[in-house]
């Protein structure tokens, strides 16, 4: 027991829907003891408060861990057991409800979501080709092709539409539910961007008020 080692690697950022958060739900455990291992996972680290008993909703639905906290709790609870951490320094805990997240209230969410974002999109790119003439343009290298001026709708502009959807297809890497590679798309890249640094700035915010569960 005296040289047993235990190696954990705590996650960034974890979700659970229980009040009661155990070892095994924020990282991954590894040690030759299948018993200590076992042990290990099943130490509580953290418990939400119930609706009655919160006393903001900050304590409700998120916190705080330190590793060295979660190091003080093995060794508290397995002593000889020595800790390796391999992963993160602190660990973000949310409780989320997972019945907000279900029935025809998604379905509008994502809806008026796909509406905006098509909306924004179509004016955003009207907006950028009559700042910077394109009509115009068109009906320049028509006239210097063709020598005259384009009566109606041209192959020029036809051209141009599904060319410029097609580029969108290929920039964004993603055709309904299908992918054209398997590269992430631009989308994804930036949400994981952003989902780090929402993550940095309420740990940062965490630690300067006071709010990580630390280690005396």
């Amino acid at each position: 027991m005296a040289d047993t080692v235990c190696y954990i690697k705590l996650n960034r950022n974890v979700e659970t829907t229980q009040a009661d958060v155990f070892l095994k739900d924020i990282g991954s455990i590894r040690c030759a003891d299948k018993l200590v291992a076992a042990k290990v996972k099943s130490i509580k680290v953290y418990k939400f408060c119930s609706t009655e008993e919160k006393k903001n909703p900050y304590e409700e639905k998120r916190c705080v861990v330190s590793v060295l906290k979660i190091i003080e709790l093995i060794e508290e609870n397995c002593p000889d057991v020595t800790v390796e951490s391999l992963g993160e320094t602190e660990v973000l805990i949310e409780r989320i409800n997972v019945d907000t997240h279900k029935g025809w209230q998604q379905a509008l969410k994502a809806f008026f979501i796909a509406l905006i974002s098509f909306c924004g999109t179509a004016f955003t790119i009207m907006a950028y080709h009559n700042d910077i003439g394109i009509a115009d343009v068109f009906t320049r290298i028509h006239q210097i092709v063709m020598g005259s001026e384009p009566e109606g709708v041209s192959a020029l502009e036809i051209a141009y539409s599904v060319g410029l959807s097609l580029g969108i297809i290929v920039f964004f890497n993603h055709v309904g539910g299908r992918r054209l590679t398997k590269d992430p798309t631009p989308i994804e890249v930036e949400m994981r961007k952003y989902e780090t640094d929402v993550n940095n700035a309420l740990v940062d915010t965490a630690e300067r008020e006071g709010r990580t569960i630390d280690v005396e």
